[in-house]
């Protein structure tokens, strides 16, 4: 193995960790809430702390769950030869979204990557990041649905990435990937989507 494919071995792995890290239930249990996953829909992301009525608290986990993906890919760009930064800083990105999804402390049950996968945006290319969050934003005050708003502010990174001039075509291909995952992981959302049973921005979950 090379000393390229070592470092981006490392990278992988510490962003996997960083992301790893389940900031919405840490925190809701913290504050006295119990256990988020028992909660709306059951997902630690900000969308569900949200629907405990607490919106500092799910404005702190949106910042955290943000910044997860984010530090992994800042500190891989600044810390790694500059031939290699680039390329090892998404990979650190990419993994701590991926950490988010399926966290080795919760046996792989984690949230939807939305927030870290817009940090991991800002952090490769704040163009890309600045242009999804706006889509993102347009979508929800638009439809008041979170899922729908990520859906098409992720699945638009990839095509931002390709015209946005001086971003790098590569990170086409990993903002794409994300993108894909997105959409996997938002499947029972699409579904509720098309059936007009999505719950809105802010609006609690009925119980069934």
């Amino acid at each position: 193995m090379s000393e390229s494919q070592v470092i981006f071995l490392v990278c992988g792995l510490v962003g996997y960790l960083l992301g790893s890290i389940p900031f919405g239930l840490v925190l809701t249990r913290m504050a006295g809430l119990g256990d988020i996953r028992k909660i709306g829909s059951g997902n630690i992301g900000a969308t569900n702390v949200l629907r405990t009525g607490h919106k500092g608290l799910a404005l702190l986990t949106l910042l955290c769950d943000s910044c997860k993906a984010a530090v992994a890919a800042l500190v891989a760009f600044y810390l790694i030869d500059e031939e290699i930064s680039g390329l090892a800083s998404l990979i650190a990105g990419t993994m701590g979204v991926i950490g988010h999804n399926f966290p080795i402390w919760l046996k792989f049950k984690g949230g939807k990557g939305v927030a870290a996968t817009l940090g991991m945006l800002f952090a490769t290319s704040w163009e890309v990041g600045l242009a999804s969050g706006i889509t993102w934003l347009v979508v929800a005050f638009t439809f008041k649905y979170s899922s729908l708003s990520a859906l098409v502010a992720l699945t638009l990174a990839p095509v931002y990435a390709l015209y946005i001039p001086n971003v790098d075509p590569m990170n086409s291909y990993f903002y794409g990937f994300l993108a894909v995952l997105a959409i996997i992981r938002h499947h029972q959302n699409i579904t509720r989507l098309l059936n007009g049973t999505e719950t809105k921005i802010g609006q609690k979950k009925k119980s069934v």
